[in-house]
């Protein structure tokens, strides 16, 4: 099966600057400096990897588009200086966005002049580590899930600008939704969500009234989803919210504060760990819906996700029908190292080190 890339122009890369290394560690700067003053144009294989098995490789597409815009050197001086292009001169070999990884295996091979794309390495390294943190965490979360959507909900927890790329990563890793259009921009999506705390605040700390609200604009555009939690009593909001909205409404979300416990388990508490969102509220909140004919009402939960406690949910068969999960799909370690391993086709490197081929790497037109 052919497979795709993105095409380079998607990633709106600041390529002057990546040119001149403003992003790039100062000694790999240097060391493309030093090879162009000594005019030396040594031909190497450099080698890329990471060490962490069953991680889910994000970030190749941005980390081929670095190297297609921005390899090769600048010539002249000053106002009469120009660049030269690098690209063709290589020899690249790479794996594909989502491709699962093993430890140690080679991702990425280069093939060429270094002083073509020594200042490179710093920002094709940092786009793999980052995206491939995110692409492993999200396939974990959704394997977890066992084919429940998954929201993909950590923008509000880092910086905007690691949004473009972090919403592709999730989304090529199994990702259903995103929260921002940023997220959702390199694949032609839109972030989507829920009605927010704010909101019901704005109204008064009426669930309902904003939740009417935000249908009357936003159905059947989106599917409209209620956070419910605001009075500490799920059951009792996501039934006025159904029986106020009725087929307008798409769903609930529970988002119970893990220092909480809701109003409608005060009465079984003794048996079970009460607070959050708990699985006896989310089997309340199913049970309440249910018997008041309101089936079509998804139930959506959030708080403190992350893949183990969504297998614990899903092994005890609770009536979760998709899961946000926020920060702890931005943390963990996926990070890449980049070796030369051949010199002039000759092995060459350092102690500890070695080429590792691999047949799944495919040349890069």
């Amino acid at each position: 099966m052919l497979r795709s890339r993105l095409a380079p122009d998607v990633f709106a890369l600041p390529v002057d600057r990546l040119r001149e290394g403003y992003y790039s560690d100062a000694y790999f700067n240097g060391a493309k400096r030093v090879l162009e003053v000594k005019d030396l144009h040594p031909r190497v294989t450099m080698q890329v990897f990471q060490k962490t098995d069953a991680a889910v490789l994000g970030g190749m597409d941005e980390a081929l588009a670095m190297l297609r815009l921005c390899s090769g050197r600048f010539e002249g001086e000053g106002a009469g200086r120009s660049w030269t292009d690098g690209w063709d001169q290589l020899v690249v070999h790479a794996l594909f966005d989502g491709d699962e990884l093993s430890a140690w295996e080679t991702v990425l091979t280069i093939e060429g002049d270094y002083s073509l794309f020594a200042h490179l390495e710093t920002v094709y390294l940092g786009a793999l580590s980052r995206r491939t943190l995110i692409s492993t965490n999200v396939r974990r979360v959704v394997e977890a899930a066992r084919g429940k959507p998954i929201l993909f909900f950590p923008a509000r927890f880092d910086h905007y600008r690691v949004q473009t790329g972090d919403g592709y990563a999730a989304h090529v890793a199994g990702a259903i939704g995103v929260s921002t259009d940023a997220q959702a921009s390199w694949w032609g999506g839109k972030g989507i969500g829920t009605v927010p705390h704010a909101l019901i605040a704005a109204y008064g700390g009426d669930t309902v009234a904003a939740a009417e609200a935000f249908a009357d604009i936003y159905h059947p555009e989106i599917n409209v989803t209620a956070l419910v939690d605001w009075d500490n009593d799920c059951v009792a909001t996501s039934l006025a919210c159904a029986r106020a909205l009725g087929e307008r409404l798409w769903g609930v979300r529970l988002d119970t504060s893990e220092t909480m416990v809701d109003r409608s388990l005060w009465g079984d508490m003794g048996a079970f760990r009460p607070n959050g969102v708990a699985p006896e509220l989310v089997r309340a909140v199913r049970r309440a819906l249910d018997d008041e004919d309101f089936r079509h009402v998804n139930i959506v939960v959030s708080g403190g996700f992350d893949a183990e406690r969504i297998r614990r949910f899903e092994e005890a068969g609770v009536p979760a029908d998709a899961y946000g999960v926020g920060s702890s799909l931005l943390r963990g370690n996926t990070d890449f190292t980049a070796d030369v391993v051949l010199l002039e086709g000759r092995p060459c490197a350092k102690v500890g080190r070695r080429r590792r081929p691999s047949s799944r790497l495919e040349r890069v037109t």
